[in-house]
């Protein structure tokens, strides 16, 4: 292998003669701020403080944002609905109460069957309140219904917890495609 400056390299095809040595010329330098410090050392050390703060300050419940608990409805009702959207494969049923109050994390819920005396079937979608609306709008999405089959069903509404809202809608009826 040819040599230049004390190093080897291999040539390129695995030729043992160069059209052009390669010669090498050690250089030293060194990254300096202004001030004569190393720079990379100092802006690490300043972004791993950066991260640090930043998520002690973030992950801290007394600096985020939180929804307040609202006060519980006297009586929850329907004002609106429920209704059916759909298209040729999803089925999703929205309503609207009046805003339940309670934990701001709710739940509409919805249970259908093919039998109107049988609703074993329970479909559900998570929701926030807000505490600054009168009203809350539900939407819920049933997913794997048979195609040109009745479904029954009612609506009604949970806290994250649970804990029903007090109400139910009537049973209503729907026909998929």
């Amino acid at each position: 292998m040819p040599r230049a400056s004390g190093y080897e390299f291999p040539m390129h095809g695995g030729r043992d003669t160069a059209s052009m040595p390669f010669i090498v010329l050690p250089i030293e330098c060194e990254l300096t701020d202004f001030a004569g410090g190393l720079s990379m050392n100092r802006m690490l050390r300043k972004l791993a403080m950066m991260v640090i703060v930043g998520s002690v300050l973030y992950s801290t419940p007394g600096l985020s944002q939180q929804s307040p608990t609202t006060e519980k409805a006297a009586k929850v009702r329907i004002t609106q609905g429920p209704e059916i959207e759909r298209n040729d494969f999803v089925v999703i049923i929205r309503w609207t109460s009046n805003n339940p109050g309670g934990s701001p994390e709710h739940y509409g819920v919805v249970h259908y069957g093919t039998n109107p005396k049988e609703l074993s079937q329970i479909a559900k979608s998570p929701i926030r309140l807000n505490p600054g609306h009168s009203y809350t709008v539900f939407r819920v999405r049933m997913d794997d219904l048979k195609p040109r089959t009745t479904y029954y069903y009612t609506v009604g509404a949970t806290e994250s917890s649970g804990k029903d809202d007090g109400f139910e809608s009537e049973v209503k009826r729907f026909t998929t495609n």
